[in-house]
């Protein structure tokens, strides 16, 4: 199964279809991290990934590709396809409205953590400080690893930091 690919193809946003292999720009024209040819960073990974559709309108629904794009360091949980699709229905709908937009950022922004972790990294019961300020526990079972009782199905190396795929999505309160 493949999770994550990291080639070199052309950044998409709304505003512009043009590569530009020096700087990414985010839809909100704010210029991100310098473009590592051998690395890709995090907003990069998570647009080229084929697992990852959801997390990609969600970023550019909450409008936080310049958070995903700084030169951090970072740690991403992100949730696949198949975590967001097992939201209690008409949640995802709701969340992607714009009138809800910084609830999302809000929701989205507590799957990152301002530290690069790998995923050996995280010991069983080791806390794991978000950029919400919230705090949630990384637990090792049957040499799985999991974060706030979401399972890492992968973890890849960015230029930014780290991204964990996980099967869940966190609903953090407001």
């Amino acid at each position: 199964m493949t999770l994550i690919s990291c080639g070199n193809t052309q950044e998409r946003s709304n505003n512009s279809t043009t590569e530009d292999k020096t700087a990414s720009t985010s839809n909100t024209g704010q210029a991100g991290v310098v473009d590592d040819e051998s690395q890709a960073h995090i907003l990069r990974i998570a647009k080229e990934s084929p697992d990852h559709t959801i997390l990609e309108k969600a970023i550019e629904a909450a409008g936080i590709q310049n958070v995903l794009a700084n030169p951090g360091p970072l740690t991403v949980f992100a949730p696949n396809d198949e975590a967001f699709e097992a939201l209690p229905e008409g949640t995802l709908d709701e969340l992607m409205k714009p009138e809800n937009k910084s609830k999302l950022a809000r929701i989205l922004t507590s799957h990152a953590s301002p530290a690069s972790l790998s995923r050996d990294q995280l010991a069983d019961g080791m806390e794991v400080y978000l950029a919400t300020g919230h705090y949630v526990q990384s637990e090792v079972k049957n040499g799985d690893v999991y974060v706030n009782g979401a399972k890492i199905l992968a973890s890849v190396d960015a230029s930014n930091g780290e991204v964990h795929v996980v099967d869940k999505v966190f609903l953090v309160a407001n």
